[in-house]
């Protein structure tokens, strides 16, 4: 689950008034066909980590409404971010349908010329057939002619038109003729009959040609559809995501206006918990002035009676590094969100007009349940639950060091273990980490206020 970041504090002047406590950057896409709101990696494992980790970056700063916003929000970007690569996907389906049908109709146009071809051969085979069958019948007069004749036609009228009979010597040459013709009507007949053994054998070729063909067109018939299905599949996903985003887009903006309401009630009670922090640091930085003031003031009339010359007062400040801040989780928490300015996405509404909003603490990925432990030793001025947003929280006052003063505060715990007044020492267990409050997921929100100011707790740890 997306951790949440809290709503940032506003200090009361000058550059505090600047550090805004916390920022809401709810996702609405300005078109159906805007861009994503990242750039990607190529690969596409690594295009769906980097989208989910801009939903759960824009969910971590929806803590502030309810759930259910906060949960479209983050499935806003994931739509908008996945609708690219579902146009592109659906354009590269409907190319595969259309190579499909070029395939099929290509190999319809194939068949169709084979079995043209097929109707040829089978017309020239009848045409042979009736060829062969006339030759053999003329084959077959001439040697009945033969036969009754002693070996030599009587009657030469069937080779040329005529029964006269002329001497001896024509007589032999028509005979010689006749068989001459005779011998012609059998050559034509073993022409025809190898022109009838090629003429099947080219069928036979045609044939299988036919059934290769139909088998093709049966495959890419069927190719075609696998295509058309996919290809619907996908616009059903495109349709599915424009349609979603559309309900999103609208869902929002109909909650805007109590999400405006919410953010503003939340942000005053917060500016009234950093006043309050500012107050309390002002006074105890006054009163470790004041005790320094004194202690100078005693060292001056101790100088004085021993005759030396005091010393002038002249205020030291050191480094906010000798409040000496541990880590306030055991080793292996991971930080999941830093400290800064988050600038509001494109494409997004900035509640705050500002373009984005300042997260003024760090975010632990720490489980529910996880032990908080105190960083410094200092005094609980606050414990338990409270209405700024953080549900169950701690806030420790660690007094001033060397002029500086600080506060640390912790976050939706699941429970705390300490009370308001409380001292405590440094490492000392004071809560147990949760989702409390308005938060998306298990995680520990960390502040330190140094002076007054919420600073990057990673400048003290």
């Amino acid at each position: 689950m997306a951790k949440s970041a809290r709503l940032p504090r506003t200090a009361p002047a000058g550059r505090q008034r600047r550090i805004v406590s916390a920022a809401l950057a709810l996702v609405l896409a300005a078109s159906l066909a805007a861009s994503a709101p990242a750039a990607f990696a190529d690969d596409l494992e690594d295009q769906q980590a980097a989208l989910k980790a801009e939903a759960a970056r824009v969910q971590q700063s929806l803590e502030f409404v309810d759930a259910k916003i906060s949960k479209a929000a983050a499935d806003l970007v994931l739509f908008r971010g996945q609708l690219p690569a579902a146009q592109q996907a659906l354009l590269e389906a409907q190319g595969r349908v259309a190579s499909a049908v070029k395939e099929v109709e290509a190999l319809a146009a194939r068949v169709d010329l084979a079995q043209q071809n097929k109707a040829k051969i089978a017309q020239q085979l009848d045409t042979d057939k009736q060829k062969i069958a006339s030759t053999k019948k003329l084959i077959g007069q001439i040697a009945t002619q033969a036969y009754k004749s002693g070996g030599v036609p009587s009657n030469l009228t069937l080779f040329f038109g005529s029964n006269n009979t002329g001497s001896l010597t024509d007589t032999i040459d028509l005979a010689d003729q006749a068989m001459r013709s005779q011998n012609s009507a059998m050559d034509k007949l073993t022409q025809q009959n190898a022109t009838n053994v090629n003429s099947r054998a080219r069928l036979e070729a045609v044939e299988a040609e036919i059934r290769d063909l139909k088998a093709k067109a049966d495959a890419a018939l069927a190719k075609e559809k696998a295509a058309r299905d996919e290809a619907a599949a996908k616009k059903a996903q495109v349709d599915k995501l424009i349609a979603d985003t559309a309900r999103l887009n609208k869902e929002l903006e109909a909650a805007k206006p109590g999400i405006q309401k919410k953010l503003a009630t939340v942000k005053a009670r917060q500016d009234a918990v950093a006043a309050e922090i500012v107050e309390r640091d002002r006074k105890l930085r006054e009163a470790w002035e004041a005790e320094q003031r004194r202690l100078a003031a005693v060292a001056a009339a101790a100088a004085k009676a021993k005759g030396e010359t005091p010393k002038p007062y002249a205020p030291v400040t050191g480094p906010p590094s000798a409040f000496g801040l541990r880590h306030p989780f055991s080793d292996g928490v991971p930080i999941t969100s830093g400290f800064g300015w988050r600038a509001t996405p494109p494409g997004t509404v900035d509640f705050y007009g500002q373009g984005g909003y300042m997260h003024t603490g760090i975010d632990f990925g720490a489980a529910c349940g996880t032990p908080v432990y105190a960083p410094a030793a200092g005094t609980v001025f606050s414990a338990g639950w409270a209405d700024d947003g953080g549900g169950n929280n701690v806030k420790i006052s660690h007094g001033v060091v060397q002029g500086n003063s600080l506060t640390t505060i912790y976050y939706h715990n699941s429970s705390v273990t300490v009370s308001p007044g409380q001292h405590v020492s440094q490492g000392q267990l004071i809560a147990y980490s949760g989702t409390t409050g308005n938060s998306t997921g298990c995680h520990s929100h960390f502040e330190t206020w140094l002076n007054g100011v919420a600073v990057d707790p990673m400048t003290l740890l």
